[in-house]
């Protein structure tokens, strides 16, 4: 094994981050890969620049724990959906109405959880619920943001929403497909989300830094322990909350959901997070059994829903030339990306694994495109493949 030539060209992935951190495009980066080669498993660690900017300079550390924004998509929603089909408990192909029957409403009756994992319910991408908590917390006085009556009016907004296209007939990105789902694992699973995750993935599988944290039920405000906190990387100085968002779920529709949605508001660290990557890459070869081995493999594939669509089964897949996860992960992978600056791609052929995560929206330019991903994932997998 050529290590000399690929310690040499993974320098270009350190020197990648380097530089966003120098162009004010992130504080700060934790990244981890892994790849089998000649009989050896080739690894790659790179902590880099700052956790927290204010109010305190804080470094990034192997242990810092991050906002995984839409990680939470697949790692916890999916996965728990996963666990309760093979449980016997639900179809794929079931009516969301079967286990929800408000979601009949408005035309929905026929739509599928397939549907909802890939993206093609039909239901509206985005609504911004915590803007009209807001309003009416102005306006009466009551306290909404965070509360279990808050939670329970944006999954009734969900549940009772129109579709803006036929089901199946495109394939279009959101949350509110994921609101919907973390609520049918709550019905079906008779317990909330966050202890069920806990109890049946991030236990099981070893992942003690991985959770959810609630808003406390005393008031909307951070829930975390002081010593703890101090491991987070902090994000956004959002204008609605007044504060730096340290400690407590970037995703403002999660956050008015008490820190607990399908969705988003899962925390992790990158040891962690890698963890659950190598769970799902072990049961896809059929080497574990901690995570059903049929049902991962059935969730890894593209469901072409509609035809042309790369989503799996609450996955992602690259997209060619367009990808996220850049030019050398193949056909056979799955991934998906966080909007706080985190992402996770697995190539479940060749075994590779990049777990990037990031702290973006920390005083910085949250609007960019954020081009770094590929960039480093190209640099890091090209240099596994130089060996």
């Amino acid at each position: 094994m050529k290590r000399s030539l690929i310690v040499r060209k993974l320098a270009r992935a350190e020197r990648a981050l380097d530089k966003a951190i120098q162009n004010a495009e992130i504080p700060g980066a934790v990244v981890q890969a892994r790849m089998p080669l000649h009989g050896e498993r080739v690894e790659h660690l790179s902590v880099q620049g700052l956790a927290v900017v204010r109010p305190e300079r804080l470094p990034m550390t192997r242990q810092t724990i991050f906002d995984l924004a839409s990680l939470t998509k697949p790692m916890a929603t999916s996965t728990a959906i996963l666990l309760l089909v093979n449980d016997g408990l639900l179809d794929l192909d079931d009516p969301v109405a079967k286990s929800l029957p408000a979601f009949a409403d408005r035309d929905k009756e026929a739509v599928t959880l397939r549907q909802l994992l890939t993206h093609s319910s039909g239901l509206r991408p985005l609504r911004f619920f915590h803007e009209t908590l807001l309003e009416k917390e102005r306006k009466t006085g009551e306290r909404l943001l965070g509360t279990p009556e808050g939670r329970e009016w944006i999954v009734d907004r969900v549940l009772r929403s129109a579709l803006v296209h036929e089901p199946g007939e495109a394939a279009v990105y959101g949350d509110l497909d994921f609101i919907a789902l973390g609520a049918v694992v709550e019905a079906v699973a008779r317990q909330p989300l966050d202890e069920f995750c806990r109890e049946r993935i991030f236990e099981p599988l070893g992942m003690p830094d991985t959770r959810f944290w609630p808003v406390p039920a005393e008031g909307f405000s951070i829930s975390i322990p002081p010593e703890v906190r101090r491991r987070v990387a902090a994000t956004e100085n959002c204008p609605w909350r007044g504060r730096i968002l340290w400690g407590e779920v970037h995703d403002p529709n999660a956050s008015a959901m008490g820190g607990v949605a399908g969705h988003a508001g899962l925390f992790s660290t990158v040891d962690d997070v890698m963890r659950f990557a190598e769970v799902w890459l072990d049961a896809w070869h059929g080497r574990s059994d901690l995570l059903p081995p049929e049902w991962v493999r059935r969730f890894s594939e593209r469901q072409h829903l509609p035809e042309g669509s790369d989503w799996a089964i609450g996955w992602d897949t690259p997209t060619a030339g367009a990808s996220a996860s850049g030019r050398y992960f193949s056909e056979r992978s799955i991934g998906h990306l966080g909007f706080t600056g985190t992402s996770l791609w697995i190539d479940l052929e060749r075994e590779a694994i990049v777990v990037m995560l990031t702290n973006r929206v920390h005083l910085f330019a949250k609007r960019s495109r954020f081009d770094l991903r590929p960039v480093v994932h190209d640099h890091i997998i090209d240099a596994f493949q130089s060996g």
